[in-house]
Order: structure tokens, then sequence, then C-alpha cells
């Protein structure tokens, strides 16, 4: 103490001005991008990161093509705050985890009404589970069923086909079984290979995927995407509240800013998906029957009851995401069933 006190006196006696320390807290954030420093996400999280400015945060972003690695440092310490897909921030906070469930948003206006409602009183606990906090969600792009061979046009025909699973989505795995398909489990670096490779008939993926993982290789000349989303996928921004707090003492207004923030730029973030989904050319796109797109919203509705019963999705956040749906289409079915 007395020798940072001999420092600062000392530069006071040569300037003749009181040196004023710089307490603007510093924060380290683990960034997931696939693409690296040329992702969109590294890009957005950087943009993140200069509007903290004004906020009187000095955030500096590292980012990591690997997600696994990246989540093990931000729980290792490394890192303050962390970016993620939803599916793998699951692990630190259940309720925020089940955003990305089967049907559960057929819209981004259902993604940016539910969003909004992160910072609202009733809803903002619930972003908080031991040590973290979900900041904020942002919209990665509907996701979709691709398929090799157009010809699988239905719920049936999946039946015995090959379908690419995500290892850390436990909720495809169950539904693939369901339908009586053949689950190849692999990860999100590697269900791509597969699929162009021919070793799997069927995956899901959002636009954003198709030019940067060559999807149209997979699609070849007989394949097809279904316009019907299967799921909204997102990604999460969390941090360690408890450390935090220690050098942030007004954190929550911080977040609170962030939030606004992250809202503000949604409607840009989505723009920015709808044109790579009008990027994918015409002859990709394809519409399930009347018929058997009734039975597919059906099928999805189920499969969310039942991995709800099953502890895979949150009830909490099920029941959220049904009123958003209720509010935006009030004359549809489900609006009137009792959970």
């Amino acid at each position: 103490m007395a020798t940072c006190l001999g420092v600062f006196n000392a530069q006071a006696a040569t300037t003749g001005k009181a040196v004023i320390a710089d307490t603007t807290p510093h924060i380290n954030f683990c960034v997931y991008d696939i693409m690296g420093e040329g992702g969109d996400v590294y890009h957005y999280a950087q943009n993140l990161a200069l509007s903290a400015k004004k906020w009187h945060l000095d955030a500096s972003v590292r980012v990591y093509t690997d997600e696994r690695v990246a989540t093990e440092d931000f729980k290792a310490g490394q890192c303050d705050g962390l970016a993620i897909s939803t599916l793998r921030a699951k692990q630190f906070n259940a309720f925020i985890g089940s955003i990305d469930s089967i049907g559960s948003a057929p819209t981004y206006q259902h993604i940016h009404m539910l969003i909004s409602t992160l910072n609202s009183p009733q809803i903002a606990p619930l972003t908080i589970k031991g040590d973290y906090q979900v900041v904020t969600v942002m919209p990665l792009g509907a996701t979709y069923v691709m398929v090799n061979n157009r010809h699988i046009d239905s719920l049936d025909k999946a039946a015995g086909k090959k379908v690419a699973v995500v290892g850390v989505d436990k909720a495809q795995s169950k539904i693939v079984q369901k339908l009586g398909a053949q689950a190849v489990m692999t990860d999100i670096y590697n269900f791509a290979n597969l699929f162009n490779n021919g070793q799997v008939d069927i995956i899901t993926a959002p636009a954003l995927a198709f030019k940067p993982l060559e999807l149209s290789k997979g699609l070849g000349e007989y394949g097809g995407i279904y316009r019907l989303p299967l799921t909204q996928m997102t990604g999460t921004i969390l941090i360690n509240r408890t450390r935090l707090l220690k050098k942030i003492p007004d954190l929550d207004q911080k977040i609170g800013k962030v939030r606004e923030y992250a809202l503000k730029e949604m409607d840009k973030s989505m723009t920015y998906i709808s044109k790579r989904e009008q990027e994918i050319p015409a002859h990709f796109w394809l519409d399930l029957p009347a018929n058997e797109q009734a039975r597919y919203v059906q099928m999805m509705r189920e499969a969310r009851v039942q991995l709800t019963k099953e502890g895979v999705y949150d009830a909490r956040m099920m029941t959220l995401m049904k009123r958003v749906r209720c509010k935006i289409e009030p004359i549809s079915a489900e609006c009137s069933m009792v959970n």
C-alpha cells in the first residue's frame, strides 16, 4: 500500500495533477464460433465488447473453434463469460437450455417475444442457477430437415433411414428412435461430413450452415430441405455471476444494458438469417403435403409433452413458450388445452 501511495504521490508531483487509477472492470469472454475469427458469432461478440465501453466495462474476446474446450475453460475460471450454443449451455441452466425445444418456436417472431421477457421480474431470477447466469440469447436461425432423397416426404418414410444426431441433443435422439429411424451419433463438427459423404440420409441444420459446411454436396441432385422448421437454434451468453459481482457491484444494471442491446440487435440478426435462407437455391426447398404437415406439427407437440415429462425439457420454459405461441396465434388448437 505504501509503495502504491509513493508512486501516486510521485506522479502527482511531476504532473501537478492527481492521478486517477482506471477502475473500469475487465471481463474475459470465451466465444465459440466454428468459423473462428471469420465467423458471425465472433463479430457479434466483438461489437458487443465495443458497446460495453459505454457501460464502463472493458471486455476482451477470445474465440474458440471447439465448443467443448471453450466450455471447459469457462468452468476452470479462465473466462468470466461464455458464448456457446444453447444446447450446450443447458448444463448451466435447464430453463434457458430448453428454448431450442422441438416445435416450440415456429417463427422468429416467437423467439423475439420470448427473449424480450428475460428482463421481466418474473423471468429474470430463472436465468440464475448457482454461480452462473444467462445474460441473453441470440437467434442463429431455424433448423430444417435436410434429406438426400426428396422421396423421404413423410414421417413414415423416415423409418429405417440414417439420421445424424448430435450427441449433446438428447431430445433429437429420442425423436429419431420414435420415428423408427436409425440414429448415427456424431458431433457438431462432423455431422456435415457424414451427410456430404452419404453416410447418413437426414440431418437438421440452420441456413447459416448451408454455405460454410457445403451442405449442397450432401443434398446432391435428388435431395431437398423441408421448409417447416424443426427448432429455432439459438446461442447463449452466460457469465460467472459470483465472480463478476465481486468486481462489478451494479452487475444487474449492466446485465440489463446488455439485454437491451441484444434485443435491439436482434432484428438485424434475423434479417441476416433471412438473407442466408434466401441464398439457398430455390430448387432445394420443399413443402410437405398439408396432411403430412399437420401430422408433423402434432408429432412435435407430442414429443415436447413427452420429453417434458421425462425431464429433458424444463416445464417452466415449456409453459412460457406455449404462452408466447398462444399470444401470437390464439386460435391454435393447443391454446384451448390444459397443460
